[in-house]
């Protein structure tokens, strides 16, 4: 740093404290920002040196027991990531890459939520019953991928639906009963499905065998991140969550195995999206950001922006502006989505289907 420049910085107040107000302010809103959509926020509202102080700020708010544990892994996440080195360097930001990619994406997806298919899924799913958290929890205990529930009778008067033979229940709890049984829409049978859950995580066109398992191999050997094929429920693609107790592991994905080859791939890409976009949090060697409290819509979006992005330039085409249109609310894209995150994750995913990488060399190099 200039001599002059470290003369000016000591001669002036330190901004530290309404920084760490406004980014505060920013994470109390839903809004988890990357590196440089942060530095960029900062200079706009303090000044262009304001920026030299965010490494402080941000030691002072891991440090700061009265915080949320969530703002503090955020924190501590951006001091670990070469990002904030690379955004206070004023390196360009990722997202200048994909911006026409988002634009495509979001111009389908407005398209697609005026036609009829739209419609019908959004009243599809309208007509389940709005159960206490408690219950879905217990139904998520029964059955880890299970979409939709409901009743024998409700399937019959809300859906014309009826049980397979030796359908499966599951137990909740109700007022006035002990317990009643719901049923996962894969033990009925009726009328046709809206066209969305009979074809959903689709992805369609020639495909290279070897971009899926070359990625398969990558996750497993780089990020340590073990990727699995497996009957779900038939309207789970699949999900992704932490490897508990198993120390070689740090992050699963399951995968619905009776998808074709290029579905698989665009499911694959969006699981590993929402672990390195840091949905999850982050692990302990920070090779990933921590952005757990964005809110399912804004996450939702930026996994699927990547899985787009990806499947796109390797010739895919598939379902993904049906699945991002129920999640913009008002048709836009929600402020809290960070392009230059989805940049970056795409570029990670995408070089993964291309060459073998290498375990990292050192925690806390996420790049």
């Amino acid at each position: 740093m200039p001599d002059q420049l470290q003369l000016d910085l000591m001669s002036e107040p330190s901004l530290a404290a309404p920084m760490k107000q406004l980014l505060l302010e920013m994470l109390r809103s839903g809004h988890q920002p990357s590196a440089w959509e942060l530095v960029e926020v900062i200079e706009q509202n303090f000044g262009p040196k304001a920026p030299f102080e965010l490494r402080d700020v941000l030691v002072t708010i891991t440090k700061d027991g009265f915080n949320t544990r969530g703002n503090r892994d955020f924190a501590e996440s951006l001091l670990q990531s070469d990002d904030l080195i690379a955004a206070l360097r004023g390196d360009e930001a990722p997202k200048k890459e994909i911006t026409s990619s988002i634009d495509s994406l979001l111009r389908q997806s407005s398209a697609y939520r005026t036609t009829d298919n739209f419609k019908e899924i959004v009243s599809f799913m309208g007509k389940f019953r709005d159960y206490a958290p408690f219950n879905n929890m217990l139904v998520r205990l029964q059955n880890p991928t299970c979409s939709f529930y409901a009743t024998e009778r409700d399937w019959r008067s809300r859906f014309n639906r009826t049980l397979i033979e030796d359908a499966r229940p599951m137990l909740i709890l109700a007022p006035m009963h002990p317990v009643i049984c719901v049923y996962d829409l894969d033990q009925t049978e009726g009328p046709e499905l809206p066209k969305e859950i009979d074809e959903f995580a689709k992805f369609e066109g020639e495909f290279e065998p070897a971009y899926l398992s070359l990625t398969v191999e990558n996750a497993a050997v780089r990020d340590r991140i073990r990727i699995d094929f497996k009957r779900l429920s038939s309207t789970n693609a699949g999900f992704a969550t932490f490897a508990r107790g198993a120390d070689a592991w740090k992050m699963r994905i399951a995968i619905h195995d009776e998808l074709d080859l290029p579905s698989r791939f665009g499911v694959v890409c969006h699981e590993l999206a929402h672990i390195y976009l840091g949905h999850l949090g982050s692990d302990k060697d920070h090779w990933w950001p921590s952005r757990r409290n964005l809110g399912r819509s804004v996450s939702e979006i930026e996994a699927e922006s990547v899985a787009f992005i990806v499947s796109t330039r390797l010739g895919l085409q598939g379902s993904s502006p049906e699945y991002v249109s129920r999640h913009m609310g008002t048709g836009s894209i929600p402020s809290a989505v960070s392009l230059d995150l989805i940049a970056k994750v795409a570029g990670r995913v995408e070089e993964m289907t291309q060459r073998r990488l290498y375990l990292r060399r050192s925690a806390g190099a996420n790049r």
